[in-house]
């Protein structure tokens, strides 16, 4: 089950009135606790914000547990079935997008990972209530977000684009009270996708996670090499 934490602004965007009566998704949880309401195994608990970016609205949505985070430009409020496909999209594309670039692959398989989602995430609920650290973290991101939109003089103008800057924030380390030091958000959610979805044990998990550094270490020289190279 997708669980979508919506702080005040998520909760007024995701309503809407009719006839003067305000009709909304959000619901009450059942607990002030995010991690007290996961319901089942697979409960997957996100954090959803809003705010209004060149008269747009923009949602940030980041996942509780790894902090992995995307962003929603120009999103059309109260379409609650409109958002779950984007999200779902979103969320399978960016990570297929991240096994392919980080030489993960050969751990995927696309038909079973399929089923298992499609399996667990088809029902989903919002509630009213948020998080302090991944609030943090959203209003990082969305300071990055609006500045980049000011530099660019418009919000992302596709998915691919929008996909784009998602992968900049989630290749950012982060910090969270419930784990010491830094992780990588992509890292932490490509092996808990690998993990729930993929059907992999623990030893192939981290295998997937250790090739996952080793080639983004590569990639980072390479780009370090190029700048030498430019100078």
């Amino acid at each position: 089950m997708l669980i979508f934490n919506c702080t005040e602004a998520a909760s007024n965007f995701f309503s809407r009135v009719s006839k003067g009566k305000k009709i909304t998704p959000v619901e009450r949880p059942p607990s002030p606790v995010i991690e007290d309401d996961e319901l089942g195994e697979f409960a997957e608990q996100w954090l959803v914000h809003a705010i209004t970016v060149q008269r747009k609205h923009v949602l940030f949505v980041i996942h509780v547990r790894t902090r992995y985070c995307m962003i929603f430009a120009d999103a059309k409020k109260a379409d609650i079935e409109g958002f779950i496909r984007r999200f779902s999209e979103r969320w399978i594309e960016g990570l297929m997008r991240q096994a392919g670039l980080h030489d993960l692959l050969d751990w995927v398989d696309d038909e079973l990972m399929m089923e298992r989602f499609q399996e667990s995430c088809r029902e989903y609920v919002f509630y009213r209530g948020g998080h302090r650290g991944a609030q943090k973290h959203i209003s990082e991101i969305s300071w990055t977000f609006e500045d980049c939109a000011a530099e660019w003089g418009t919000l992302p103008s596709n998915e691919v684009s929008a996909g784009r800057f998602d992968g900049s924030m989630n290749d950012v380390p982060r910090g969270s009270k419930e784990y010491k030091g830094y992780q990588y958000p992509d890292e932490e959610m490509i092996v808990h996708w690998l993990r729930r979805y993929g059907g992999l044990d623990e030893s192939a998990a981290q295998a997937a996670h250790e090739r996952h550094i080793e080639v983004k270490q590569e990639i980072w020289a390479y780009e370090r090499e190029l700048a030498r190279e430019t100078q």
